[in-house]
């Protein structure tokens, strides 16, 4: 029988061929030590060969033998149940992998046999548009994974395509292997909330997240069966709570300054319109085509109007998907948004808007599932890699935009989360994260030193000229955050950053003159002595700040109400960029031992992770309810402190602000009682400069 309650927390193994099911069933003790309630496993049905993510889906009737296959799986829940531990495992019900078409029969018989295939009805092919078969290129008939053309989308919709995909999951209930599941990209998906409600049948009503991403404001539908998201949306709260809003109008002007973007609405409508118009133009068209109905002719070419407008309508969506009837506000938005910008196509969005509020309609189903696509594509791997005012901030699931959040309208999120999703995930780091919880606080400290900031990129654009200052920005800001990394990790992420960029060099056209000059700001970082010296400067100046704020974001985001995530390493300091940077082997002996004794630097992060997710696996009682605690005094504002139900978590903000004044007679409303800060183990003094004395979080437990 599989465990019907939520974990306390779980922790997310990256399983690979080289990393599989045994080698994360040897690690299980040492979880268990770190105070871990359930472990969180990465994709495990059968993937492409040599996958290292496992979103490359292959075949569903087993877990993938380079894995760790049927007896991995079975050992690491042995092992798991021993130690009283759960089981979470990511799935990917939107896609296949077909980069293989010989390994994944469903697709093999479709090249072979076209619509006339057994498995035809299980991808989502435009059959008519294709002349009976699959065309790839500019004329591509079938749903991918955003632009991603050996990964085909499949219709889960449908009982027999949700069945034949579902078979091993299936078993792993049946047999109580599995307690709950990871949903990957439900958006992608024809009609999220059924999806939902059948996995809840074939798994028993088990504990279910979904990787859905939510806009400043949007909130998740309640008729979903699902305990919440994964976590960007608190990652995003953690991260700006402790950004201080003091910085956003100096560093907004040196953006101004370099020749960055610094309206990022217009940023991301062009950036979403030029997906829409390029690497997303198949997807248009075919939702032109589906406003044309059953009769349309598909050998004719689609109306420019209509494909002119929907694509403008993509560019303008706000959030990344409705489910209509549900959401039809932001449909409405995106149509009055294109009307301003485009009154020339007035004829075209009139002929359009009826359909598309029409939830049983082809073209307003396919519109729902393109429109994340183009968010995706244009705002994470495009628009993130193009804002450099303060990159910390320029992270999935959150609006860099949005520059800094108050206490005050933290403590109100958090209520709220308390109320309505108190088993949604909390993520800090998670393997699609563009900067680890680490590299971010270390970036998040420029806020507080702004004008030092500037001199030093100016010194740093001085010493190493670029062609593009305002990447350049970006850039370094990667290379503080992550200093010191290697030579290799830098170039590796150079590359990418401006290739998705796209506006100076791509990835299908790269400009080698363009990436020459970028790699030689890298290289110069490790062989220009005044280059090296300047970011020493800066690497001192933020080292202390930066540990204060990496503390404060794990202690908040371990204790605030919800499901903590550990993404795996985090336990310890962890710099990673984006990925495959973010999902490096892990030294787990090294961690061991650490948790065991051993000198290490980071040991006071892993002290802060233990004392937190054992308190919430052995004393759950002590967080039911959420109440801010509020500080009097001079320095009130550097501080953010609440109460689960018997446990107070108490972080520092802005360090920098705080080291130049102090705490002063700054005290904290404790609740009644006398309270231990099981960090230092002495009685917790509401003093802050007491409480605070000798690190700059505490965790309190009141006295029995």
């Amino acid at each position: 029988m599989t465990r019907s309650t939520a974990p306390a927390s779980t922790y997310r193994l990256q399983v690979t061929p080289s990393f599989d099911l045994f080698a994360a069933t040897a690690v299980l003790p040492y979880l268990h030590d770190l105070g871990v309630d359930w472990v969180y496993l990465s994709p495990i049905l059968e993937a492409e060969a040599g996958s290292e993510h496992g979103y490359d889906v292959v075949r569903h009737d087993r877990v993938d033998p380079s894995r760790g296959g049927a007896d991995g799986l079975a050992a690491l829940s042995t092992e798991a149940r021993r130690l009283g531990m759960g089981v979470l495992v990511d799935i990917v019900p939107n896609h296949v992998g077909v980069a293989t078409p010989e390994a994944n029969a469903w697709w093999a018989d479709v090249l072979e046999h076209g619509r006339e295939s057994a498995y035809a009805g299980f991808f989502d092919v435009d059959w008519a548009a294709g002349g009976g078969s699959l065309r790839t290129g500019p004329d591509l008939n079938y749903r991918r994974f955003f632009t991603i053309d050996s990964l085909a989308g499949i219709r889960v919709e449908e009982r027999e395509v949700f069945d034949a995909s579902h078979v091993e999951i299936r078993r792993w209930f049946d047999e109580g292997l599995v307690d709950g599941l990871r949903v990957d990209h439900p958006d992608g998906l024809l009609d999220p909330g059924g999806y939902l409600d059948d996995l809840a049948a074939l798994t028993g009503d088990a504990y279910v997240l979904v990787e859905k991403i939510l806009e400043p404001g949007e909130e998740l539908l309640t008729s979903w069966a699902t305990a919440g998201t994964t976590g960007y949306d608190a990652l995003a709260l953690v991260d700006r709570v402790l950004t201080d809003p003091a910085g956003e109008e100096p560093l907004t002007a040196l953006a101004e300054r370099l020749g960055a973007p610094v309206d990022w609405t217009e940023l991301v409508h062009s950036t979403k319109r030029a997906v829409a118009d390029a690497a997303l133009h198949p997807e248009v068209r075919r939702i032109v085509r589906d406003l044309s109905g059953p009769a349309g002719d598909a050998t004719r070419p689609e109306p420019a109007s209509l494909v002119d407008a929907v694509a403008e309508l993509l560019a303008c969506f706000p959030v990344y998907r409705s489910y209509l009837p549900d959401g039809r506000a932001h449909l409405d938005h995106a149509f009055a948004d294109a009307r301003r910008r485009r009154p020339d196509l007035d004829a075209a969005f009139d002929r359009i808007q009826p359909l598309l509020r029409d939830r049983r309609h082809p073209a307003a189903l396919r519109f729902q599932q393109t429109s994340g696509m183009v968010m995706a594509k244009g705002v994470e791997d495009c628009a993130f890699y193009r804002w450099s005012r303060l990159t910390s901030l320029n992270e999935v699931g959150g609006d860099p935009s949005v520059f800094a959040t108050t206490v005050a309208e933290f403590h109100a999120a958090m209520a709220a989360r308390q109320s309505t999703w108190p088993h949604a995930m909390t993520a800090l780091t998670t393997h699609d994260t563009k900067r680890s919880e680490d590299t971010r606080a270390r970036i998040g400290v420029l806020a507080e030193i702004p004008g030092e900031w500037a001199s030093a990129l100016d010194e740093l654009l001085r010493l190493v000229p670029l062609p593009d200052p305002a990447f350049g920005s970006l850039l370094w800001q990667a290379v503080l955050g992550a200093w010191p990394a290697s030579r290799e990790r830098l170039h590796a992420y150079a590359e990418k950053a401006m290739r998705e960029a796209g506006d100076r060099t791509t990835w299908a056209d790269p400009d080698q003159d363009y990436e020459a000059a970028m790699h030689a700001a890298v290289d110069a970082a490790f062989d220009d002595q005044e280059v090296s010296a300047v970011l020493g400067r800066m690497s001192e100046r933020v080292d202390g700040p930066a540990c204060s704020n990496a503390l404060a974001a794990k202690l908040v985001a371990l204790t605030m109400p919800g499901v903590p995530d550990v993404y795996q390493g985090t336990e310890l300091w962890d710099q990673s960029l984006v990925d495959p940077d973010n999902r490096r082997p892990v030294d787990f002996a090294h961690r061991a031992a650490v948790l065991d004794g051993a000198d290490d630097p980071a040991w006071l992060k892993a002290a802060v992770v233990v004392s937190a997710l054992s308190l919430r696996r052995d004393r759950p009682e002590l967080f039911t309810t959420y109440t801010p605690v509020s500080a009097s005094g001079e320095a009130a504002a550097h501080v953010v402190a609440f109460d689960r139900g018997g446990v107070v978590a108490v972080a520092t903000r802005l360090p920098v602000g705080l080291d130049a004044r102090g705490w002063g007679d700054t005290e904290l409303a404790l609740p009644s009682g006398a309270w231990t800060d099981v960090l230092t183990g002495r009685p917790a003094s509401p003093r802050l400069a007491e409480l605070l004395g000798s690190y700059p979080v505490a965790l309190l437990v009141r006295d029995a």
